[in-house]
């Protein structure tokens, strides 16, 4: 077993980290869409993303058990089952035309990605045998899901064409595509062995499922990845609300716009891999806060009506320059900042937690529910006050983000003792 190539997994693991962003970025053109097809406000063309990451509040512990007692292989294997049951109930929403089965199958797709996110963080590092060659593929795999970020809003923006004609069934090809590569990662995963040792290994720690919680720094932590999640989905979700509603810029157009704010999350998280070697969590925690906190302030106070030439994807992936308000180029360079946010405040949250370790990144799994809740609550400020003002949410997120990584995630001082 020893001498066993896993390569052909390994690429299984990468295509299921690019599906796991294609399929939850799919819910922000999609947030356009039903907002124009059924005539929602801010507040109700969020509630996609909402179903979609508040599944990981009720799996994302279960995900974790399931993992501990079938094992790495038969959880993916459920996962993509699963995941290929929401794409096709969002798929039959826009045949007989009803917001409500969209919002099912979102939110049975959010089950899907929860549990493949708990699957193939453990697995790739599994298959590179831990170390350095685990963390590479782990790096590997994030660049991957970064580029699946980027690809989608641009890949449904240019099936939009006409926002105010838009409707789902003009996503189709994209949600073929999903199913596609859904149906090969599972007839590729079971036709071959996973390692799967952790099984009997993990079981003893089951029985320490509160314990994290009573580590001060990871409490703190798990909240740092809810606000987190607020902040990465929250700010091209509500500026792609912003470009195809108030600025009346084109789904396409905006669509690039968008897709630029991902694909600088994945040149931030290449980057953030050379420089980890460098700079401690905390210290790329504290820049990227900082950062991503004058961004958002520049956005919301300088004048709307100046504009800029800004550099984005082109529908057929070349880069060009679309003209936007520079409000938006500071929105969408926030990428830079967002990209190394979720590994600083992991590994702060979960440093010294010991045989804890495992349960806490199920918490944790269940906390990334905040990526649906937030952006929700974002829209409805952005009905009251405007979808600028909408962004005093995310500034003060990013101060939460910017406390936890100066004080909060102190490890040496522990919230409850003895719990």
């Amino acid at each position: 077993m020893k001498n066993q190539s896993y390569v052909l997994p390994i690429a299984m693991m990468f295509a299921l980290f690019f599906m796991i962003a294609f399929v939850t970025g799919l819910q922000n053109p999609m947030g356009v869409i039903v907002k124009n097809q059924f005539q929602a406000s801010n507040f109700l063309s969020q509630l996609g993303n909402f179903a979609n990451f508040l599944a990981y509040a009720f799996m994302g512990i279960p995900a974790g058990f399931m993992l501990q007692k079938i094992g790495y292989k038969k959880t993916a294997l459920i996962a993509i089952l699963v995941g290929i049951l929401g794409v096709v109930i969002i798929f039959l929403s826009g045949k007989i035309e009803s917001f409500s089965v969209y919002l099912i199958g979102a939110f049975i797709g959010g089950f899907s990605m929860c549990m493949l996110n708990t699957v193939v963080n453990p697995m790739l590092n599994t298959l590179g045998g831990g170390g350095k060659k685990g963390n590479q593929l782990l790096q590997f795999g994030g660049t991957l899901n970064s580029m699946g970020a980027t690809i989608v809003p641009v890949l449904v923006g240019y099936l939009m064409g006409d926002v105010a004609k838009a409707t789902i069934s003009e996503a189709n090809p994209a949600l073929f595509l999903a199913i596609g590569i859904f149906a090969l990662a599972f007839i590729v995963l079971y036709s071959i062995n996973i390692p799967e040792s952790h099984i009997d290994t993990e079981k003893s720690s089951v029985k320490n499922t509160r314990r994290p919680i009573s580590f001060r720094h990871f409490t703190l932590g798990a909240i740092a990845i809810f606000v987190y999640m607020g902040i990465e989905v929250g700010i091209p979700n509500i500026a792609n609300l912003y470009m195809t509603g108030e600025l009346q810029i084109n789904a396409a157009t905006a669509g690039t716009v968008v897709g630029t704010y991902w694909f600088l999350m994945l040149i931030g998280r290449l980057t953030g891999g050379v420089l980890a070697s460098k700079f401690s969590s905390k210290a790329m925690l504290t820049f990227a806060s900082l950062l991503g906190l004058v961004f958002v302030l520049l956005a919301i106070l300088l004048p709307k009506d100046q504009v800029i030439s800004m550099p984005v994807f082109q529908t057929d992936i070349s880069f060009g320059f679309t003209k936007v308000p520079i409000c938006i180029m500071f929105l969408i360079l926030c990428g830079l900042c967002t990209s190394v946010m979720w590994g600083g405040i992991f590994n702060l949250a979960t440093k010294g937690l010991g045989i804890y370790t495992a349960t806490a990144s199920g918490i944790i799994m269940v906390m990334v529910c905040g990526g649906g809740i937030m952006p929700v609550f974002q829209g409805y400020i952005a009905d009251i006050l405007g979808y600028l003002q909408s962004y005093w949410v995310i500034a003060l997120e990013i101060l939460y983000i910017l406390f936890y990584a100066l004080v909060g995630s102190n490890s040496s001082q522990v919230l409850i003792q003895n719990l």
